[in-house]
């Protein structure tokens, strides 16, 4: 068994934000590979997540944001289990970066589940009509929109959307690393965005 030095440890530790042992334990795990020890954390992460998802949290914080001179506002809910943890100073810095995530990116949805069946068949008919346009074969089109999809929906969903700090990284990735760092279920509930002129849905929406 090769033998972990300090420097490997504090290097991981600065990355992950993971605890002493479990860092010694992924690079003993990975031998000494830095890489396989970030994912070997970030799997038993994925583990300790899933384990707490099913708690409430029902505390928590509404994260105001502002940015570009009050151009574009932001307002994102995002929920722990304990009031205690609600005044963590790293539980509020999660909260931060989601809505500057939320301001940065412009999603739509928080989960995949709730992007609408409409907003889907638009971005299949949208696909095959350029697909189409292109020249691409019959037998082609239905991968091809189903590639679509998937690229749409890393754009819109927020939990699929590459960190706007290390795009190595999800939101969902983020988030997993959160709730064990912090030990609590974290559960990001909504959001709102508002972009200076833009139309909304209600603005939409005939009036009588």
């Amino acid at each position: 068994m090769m033998a972990v030095t300090t420097e490997q440890i504090k290097k991981l530790r600065d990355t992950t934000g993971a605890g002493v042992l479990d860092c010694r334990e992924a690079l003993t795990q990975a031998k000494g590979d830095f890489e396989k020890a970030v994912d070997f954390l970030r799997e038993k992460g994925l583990a300790k997540a899933a384990k707490r998802a099913s708690r409430d949290a029902s505390d928590g914080v509404v994260e105001l944001y502002s940015h570009g001179d009050g151009r574009v506002g932001v307002m994102v809910e995002v929920n722990c289990e304990t009031d205690f943890v609600s005044r963590n100073e790293s539980f509020r810095k999660f909260a931060h970066e989601i809505a500057l995530q939320v301001a940065a990116a412009a999603p739509l949805w928080v989960r995949e589940d709730e992007v609408t069946e409409e907003a889907l068949e638009l971005e299949r008919e949208d696909a095959r009509i350029q697909a189409k346009g292109d020249g691409k074969p019959d037998k082609d089109l239905d991968q091809i929109v189903e590639d679509h999809l998937e690229k749409y929906k890393d754009e819109v969903v927020l939990f699929r959307q590459p960190y706007i700090r290390d795009e190595s990284i999800t939101v969902q990735d983020l988030l997993n690393d959160a709730i064990v760092s912090i030990g609590e279920n974290i559960v990001i509930r909504r959001f709102e965005r508002w972009e200076l002129g833009e139309i909304t849905r209600s603005d939409a929406e005939p009036k009588d």
